[in-house]
């Protein structure tokens, strides 16, 4: 899975996106001009002469460093700048999603967890989501619309399968083992997998898409490494520790995306996930994953959270509002019909509607896959 890399269409809002300083050069070598664009947390200390002698009425330049007289002469002329705002440990205006490298720096120092841009992200969001400053609420509001930018770039094209459950669930069980298998097999029949991105059912579907490109012999080496270090209780530094050995010892896995949330702040995003959309606002974070999961959703066994997401999948399914259903399969029959009896509800509401040859429910994690081609082959046949 690779950003796109067809040009977007002449005249969107995506054409005149400019996100990385070689995106700068070119527009300026190809038109001249950066009239009208919107030029995204790229740093152009070192092109301040490309900027003063180019046009840059109407263009909008979001958190990217400048010299100070560069930027009052590009106001001047015509322009927005919107310069980046220090002190904070995350760009409000990035570009890209961020990558596990990225979240855990600083895992490796002495004060571990706590010195990684996640962890001091999340402080700062405990720090101001209660006091009513309007200031951090617009940053927040900008950083998860860039992410939201930034993953829809990156998905163009790509069919992509949610695999939701719960957080709760332990490196070493068969669960887990499972759930990995789940996410090769899905990740090795060409689809994108997306989880919620945090650890138990959410790493391990992960996991397995970054195992899809070796022999089958590295996931189940990789598992016994993870055992070591069951859960994120109570260390968030040896959990994700044990993450990136397996990375290092087989560095260039499968692509696939986690799309976690600083609301969820004691729940660390995982590993294996390549591409991470982290948000500050939950809601977002949670509709956002399940509309983009257009080839199916696979909701294994978990409690309150993923019961939501089962009904938050089936709203729109039930009223259409996002087009024709999209399948969901839910695993361990005895989970969703005595433990938390979620299906028989969710087959009431399906009944006599479009939805109803699109949900299936099954024994085990083995035979998920297999459904979900088949209740998406009657999606399109319909």
């Amino acid at each position: 899975m690779q950003p796109p890399t067809e040009p977007p269409a002449p005249g969107t809002a995506s054409d005149r996106e400019i996100e990385t300083l070689d995106e700068f050069d070119a527009v300026l070598a190809a038109d001249g001009t950066l009239a009208g664009h919107r030029v995204q947390a790229v740093d152009l200390t070192d092109r301040t002469g490309r900027l003063l002698a180019a046009d840059v009425a109407g263009a909008i330049f979001l958190g990217c460093p400048m010299h100070e007289e560069a930027a009052a002469q590009v106001r001047a002329r015509g322009a927005l700048v919107f310069p980046p705002v220090p002190g904070l440990p995350f760009d409000p205006y990035r570009g890209r999603l961020y990558t596990p490298d990225e979240l855990f720096e600083g895992l490796t120092t002495p004060d571990g967890y706590a010195a990684t841009p996640d962890s001091r992200a999340y402080a700062w969001f405990q720090r101001t989501k209660a006091d009513g400053d309007v200031f951090a609420s617009m940053l927040r509001a900008v950083h998860d619309d860039s992410i939201s930018d930034a993953l829809d770039e990156l998905l163009v094209g790509e069919r992509v399968v949610g695999v939701m459950g719960g957080h709760a669930m332990a490196r070493g069980t068969d669960a887990y083992a499972g759930a990995a298998r789940l996410g090769r097999t899905l990740a090795r029949s060409g689809l994108t997998v997306a989880t919620g991105g945090g650890p138990g059912a959410m790493e391990a579907a992960n996991l397995g898409a970054y195992a899809a490109p070796f022999a089958d012999a590295m996931l189940t080496e990789a598992l016994r490494l993870l055992a070591k270090s069951p859960s994120f209780t109570p260390s968030i530094t040896d959990w994700a520790g044990a993450a990136f050995e397996v990375r290092t010892r087989w560095p260039a896995g499968g692509a696939s995306v986690g799309i976690p949330t600083w609301f969820y702040g004691h729940e660390p995003p995982n590993a294996f996930a390549s591409h991470l959309a982290k948000y500050f606002a939950n809601a977002t974070r949670e509709d956002g994953l399940l509309a983009r999961s257009d080839a199916g959703v696979i909701f294994l066994p978990g409690a309150a959270g993923t019961v939501q997401e089962i009904f938050d999948n089936a709203t729109p399914n039930y009223y259409e509002s996002r087009g024709e259903p999209t399948p969901m399969v839910l695993v361990d029959r005895a989970h969703w019909t005595e433990r938390l009896p979620t299906w028989p509800l969710l087959e009431s509401l399906a009944r006599g509607r479009a939805m109803e040859s699109r949900i299936a429910l099954v024994d085990t994690v083995e035979e998920a896959p297999a459904a979900l081609a088949r209740i998406g082959s009657s999606a399109s046949q319909d």
